[in-house]
């Protein structure tokens, strides 16, 4: 019974009702990455997904052109939940499902992205699928991913795991259309953390704190919550601005968390993430695991 209740309760939250039995078949089908793959682990995870999906949307909405699309086509601003969903279902097809789920799921959003451009209010055109915004989103992800899982459940994960997690996640980026080249046309997406830290440096200079990013900040900040489960909930959206890089805050005006800040909020998070974590079994990462035979 509770295990039904705090699935009920998850899938409220990410706007999705229905029970992931199709990742199941076809037996054997690893999918993209299979259950040996770093995405595996680290999506594996509910809550430390969702705080960094928190961090990550801040992050993209400091990028003008990046958050024109979503200001002039989304429903974010009547819809979050909706948005949030999707979100999270692309992540579980793409990361779990099937190898034909997967590559239909990134058909699927490159047709979508492809009508979405337009012109910013201070001129500047923007197209969804232009790769460099494509960049930016990816590595705002992958990096608000792994941080939070870092922070949130695995501290020991290893530099090569970490390495491994952004080669992986680069065939999601390919994917979409995010090809990035050098002069001789060879793929440069990061493939390392230390590369990936580099590539999110270039992109400072075109970073705002806009009176756009500053309502979507205010939207994620006040999101609405179910009373059954609202002070789970409340704690992830805030460790979602906790999990930010340093950077980020001067930015957003708003002070680096200190570390005492940072441990109480996550000892909080762990005792109380425990039951969800436990009622997740059922999840759409054992399904995956039941069609490769695993359990």
């Amino acid at each position: 019974m509770l295990r039904q209740l705090i699935n009920h309760q998850i899938r409220s939250v990410v706007g999705d009702g229905n029970a992931p039995t199709e990742f199941l078949l076809p037996s054997g089908d690893p999918g993209l990455f299979g259950p040996n793959s770093i995405a595996w682990k680290i999506h594996g995870d509910f809550v430390s997904m969702m705080i960094g999906g928190i961090s990550s949307l801040i992050l993209q909405a400091l990028h003008p052109l990046a958050l024109a699309g979503v200001w002039d086509y989304s429903s974010f601003r009547e819809d979050l939940k909706g948005r949030l969903g999707r979100t999270a279902r692309f992540i579980a097809v793409t990361t779990f499902g099937n190898t034909p789920m997967a590559n239909q799921a990134m058909v699927k959003v490159r047709k979508i992205h492809e009508a979405i451009r337009g012109t910013h209010p201070d001129g500047r055109t923007y197209w969804a699928n232009d790769p460099h915004l494509l960049y930016w989103v990816h590595l705002t992800e992958t990096s608000s991913f792994l941080n939070a899982h870092r922070l949130y459940l695995n501290r020991e994960i290893s530099h090569i795991a970490a390495d491994q997690y952004y080669q992986e996640m680069s065939v999601i980026a390919n994917g979409l259309g995010c090809m990035i080249t050098n002069e001789l046309g060879q793929d440069v997406l990061a493939k390392s953390c230390s590369q990936a830290q580099k590539d999110l440096s270039s992109y400072f200079c075109e970073l705002e704190y806009s009176d756009r990013a500053q309502f979507v900040i205010q939207l994620l900040e006040n999101y609405p919550l179910q009373e059954t489960n609202s002070q789970l909930s409340r704690l992830i959206i805030q460790a979602g601005f906790y999990n930010l890089p340093d950077w980020a805050y001067p930015i957003i005006q708003r002070p680096i968390p200190s570390q005492i800040e940072r441990i109480f909020l996550n000892q909080s998070i762990y005792l109380l993430a425990k039951p969800i974590r436990w009622a997740l079994n059922n999840g759409v990462a054992a399904h995956a695991r039941r069609r490769m035979g695993l359990s």
